[in-house]
């Protein structure tokens, strides 16, 4: 059976908190997946928002008690800081043996099981902003009272809206750093290439034409070609050449030392956020 036939026919209702950026973008995916429109609901607090999501969409807007009381799956799409708050807060009206999906950085399966009965599963995710657009990277890690069935619905949900590895909960952290964060250091390469490009005396539309299908198609070689990104550098570098003495400066400023140091930084404040 296909993901979206299981979805058409899915006896679950899901419950999102949380509609900002991404958590339309789940929305969206479920919507894609042949869902059942009728059974995702969301609350939110803003009236024009929830208008806003219900026309586009077909989900239900209700409050807060009747989501939380009626839903067989939670997607908690909130700020790391208000997560613990909002558990607490809810974790009286669960439904019997409901899935609690976490979407906020840094925050531990233990962190949520300790806040509700020992009946609620908890699936922690780490989503990245490229789920807008269907090309998103998702790692899941699965708690230890986490059904098969409950498993796979999160796995294939988060299909639909890209690519989704599952991981051991110790490595999320890592993930962060990698992917969580990772379209923001493509972001700022891009933005440096284009003011580099205005520099040397182009346009800032040619600058920006250039420097942005050169990230698109290389990102295609890299996933369409098979090889690795070792290879594909090696490739476009010939001796003494163009390309060689823009990666001597790469090198000679330590790049790969500086993205080590950043993307640790992102480790750390993962960890910090726990």
């Amino acid at each position: 059976m296909s993901i979206t036939s299981a979805f058409s026919t899915s006896k679950y209702q899901v419950g999102l908190i949380g509609v900002g950026v991404m958590g339309e973008a789940l929305i969206s995916g479920l919507v894609s997946a042949r869902f059942p429109k009728g059974q995702i609901v969301f609350s939110e607090k803003r009236s024009d928002r929830a208008r806003e999501i219900s026309a586009k969409y077909g989900a239900r807007a209700v409050d807060l008690g009747e989501l939380v009381e009626e839903s067989d799956v939670i997607l908690l799409v909130v700020k790391p800081q208000d997560l613990g708050e909002l558990i607490t807060s809810i974790s009286p009206n669960l439904k019997k043996g409901a899935l609690l999906v976490s979407f906020a950085a840094g925050k531990t399966i233990n962190f949520i099981s300790e806040k509700v009965s020992a009946d609620i599963a908890v699936i922690r995710v780490m989503p990245n902003t490229a789920t807008l657009i269907g090309l998103g990277m998702a790692a899941m890690s699965v708690g230890s009272n986490v059904s098969v069935e409950q498993s796979k619905f999160v796995s294939d949900f988060l299909a639909t809206c890209g690519k989704v590895i599952s991981i051991d909960e110790s490595l999320q952290d890592a993930v962060t750093a990698v992917s969580g964060s990772g379209p923001a250091y493509f972001f700022a390469f891009v933005e440096e290439m284009i003011k580099s490009g205005i520099s040397l005396g182009l346009s800032s539309e040619e600058a920006t034409t250039l420097a942005i299908q050169t990230i698109i198609g290389s990102a295609a070689m890299l996933e369409q070609s098979g090889k690795s990104p070792t290879i594909l550098r090696e490739n476009v570098t010939s001796p003494n050449g163009t390309t060689a003495a823009a990666l001597k400066v790469f090198s000679d400023s330590n790049l790969g030392e500086i993205i080590n140091k950043a993307m640790t930084a992102a480790r750390d404040r993962s960890q910090e956020l726990a």
